[in-house]
């Protein structure tokens, strides 16, 4: 059955893409560097029959859509291919006639405990999630991140994001591992080849969250903020 967390590479014709996917309980969302995505499956027939719309979280215009628009649509169906990966063909309205095909591959998901979210906590959801790094150093991420009850998931196009929080009366602080899914090092070379692990804290809301953090990346220690955006609850 179909669930857990995936790398996603996807493309009509030679255009391709990736991202990353939580998958669980006719649920799909994730996402990129400057698209979430938010679907439904069920299973039918021996086939995973899927809807997901994709949606942009970042104005910057170096990054493009696929499909011509800032929201979007794709209906597809899949199989398994082998035990753990699976492959999609569908059709999107905004791009008629072209044909979309997909490929989901398993990520680790380290049985990490989750935290514990009291009164006044974060709110579970799904969020974007844009970092920048200071002291002078110019490098950043830019991604989603599902938030829930404690643990954290996410990544863009080329990293994934495992985490553990506690958080209440509008505070947040834990751990994350930033680790590629993907080469990088030409993408971005402050993180790019490393196992990066992150601690923050900071301040929350009903909508997104803030938060300061230290990156070490090798052997070298990086001061960081982000600010997150509530895009949809879970």
């Amino acid at each position: 059955m179909l669930k857990g967390f995936y790398k996603c590479e996807y493309g009509i014709g030679d255009h391709l893409m990736r991202s990353v996917m939580y998958v669980h309980e006719g649920s799909m969302l994730g996402g990129n560097s400057a698209f979430a995505h938010d679907g439904t499956y069920y299973e039918e027939n021996g086939e995973i029959v899927a809807d997901i719309t994709s949606y942009r979280h970042n104005d910057d215009p170096n990054y493009q859509s696929m499909l011509g628009s800032d929201t979007s649509s794709i209906n597809v169906r899949g199989r398994p291919d082998g035990e753990h990966i699976y492959r999609f063909v569908g059709t999107s309205p905004q791009m008629p006639g072209a044909i979309f095909r997909s490929k989901m591959t398993p990520l680790e998901e380290e049985p990490i405990p989750p935290g514990a979210v009291g009164t006044g906590g974060i709110t579970n959801g799904l969020y974007s999630i844009h970092l920048r790094t200071l002291d002078g150093v110019d490098g950043g991420l830019t991604g989603i991140m599902l938030l829930s009850d404690g643990r954290i998931l996410g990544g863009d196009a080329f990293f994934y994001y495992l985490g553990t929080y506690t958080s209440v009366n509008g505070r947040w602080k834990g751990q994350i591992v930033n680790q590629e899914h993907t080469p990088s090092r030409g993408e971005n070379p402050v993180f790019g080849g490393h196992e990066v692990g992150i601690g923050f804290s900071g301040a929350c809301s009903d909508t997104g969250a803030e938060l300061e953090a230290t990156a070490l990346a090798g052997k070298r220690s990086i001061r960081l903020t982000a600010v997150l955006k509530l895009m949809r609850n879970v």
